[in-house]
């Protein structure tokens, strides 16, 4: 089990306020008038969705209120327990989970079923098509499912926009093109292209743009850029 530092380095809370909805406003209205304990609740769709988003929100607010939760993923150390003042349980990442891991979260789906704690979990499949043991396929299926899009093209923009004003860049319409255009649509690898980019350039004193970008991508080893 891991304990989600909030918050982490220089990105904002992952909140419900800062989540953008687009198509996932059915999910995020769920999340935000969520009485714990309830139904099971299980996330799913593409990266970049906002999966991992709305459970760190969740847990947030649960630390908000002065209550506890446990973190859980693919490649966390087992044993995984139910500490006895935990409020909410959240597994991340239910797709990876592997035979061993499977075995954990069964055991810990059940023993927080039975102690009156919320789950949470999320991952790239519907439950139907998860590639886990049958029993805990079916765990994940049980309450509230929700299927999450991933951000259309404006909606993207918008939120490379928010961030940037939230950290005093100036992010032109140029920059936004070619990271749209030359990289993955995850919204997660895009925010940590930009958190590494507003760095680089506060260390170099310079104003962020496509040289600037391209510069970092060098210096920094990091991989190239797409081809268009």
């Amino acid at each position: 089990m891991k304990q989600i530092p909030l918050p982490i380095g220089p990105e904002p809370l992952a909140t419900f306020e800062n989540y953008l909805a687009g198509r996932n406003a059915a999910a995020l209205e769920h999340l935000q008038s969520l009485t714990m304990p309830s139904a099971p609740l299980y996330l799913w769709g593409p990266p970049g969705s906002g999966k991992t988003h709305l459970l760190r929100a969740l847990a947030y607010g649960c630390r908000q209120a002065g209550r506890q939760f446990g973190w859980f993923g693919a490649g966390d150390m087992l044993p995984w327990t139910l500490s006895p003042d935990l409020a909410l349980v959240v597994i991340d990442g239910a797709q990876s989970l592997d035979a061993t891991a499977q075995q954990a979260a069964f055991a810990l789906f059940v023993e927080a079923s039975t102690h009156g704690v919320q789950v949470a979990a999320a991952g790239r499949l519907p439950p139907v098509d998860l590639p886990l043991r049958d029993d805990l396929r079916s765990r994940f299926g049980w309450g509230h499912v929700f299927a999450l899009h991933a951000l259309t093209e404006p909606e993207t923009r918008a939120v490379l926009k928010r961030e940037a004003d939230r950290r005093g860049i100036l992010l032109g319409d140029e920059l936004i093109d070619y990271l749209l255009t030359r990289f993955p649509r995850d919204l997660q690898h895009l925010m940590r292209l930009l958190d590494g980019l507003d760095r680089f350039a506060l260390a170099k004193g310079r104003l962020v743009t496509v040289p600037l970008l391209r510069q970092m991508l060098i210096e920094e080893g990091m991989p190239e850029a797409m081809s268009p």
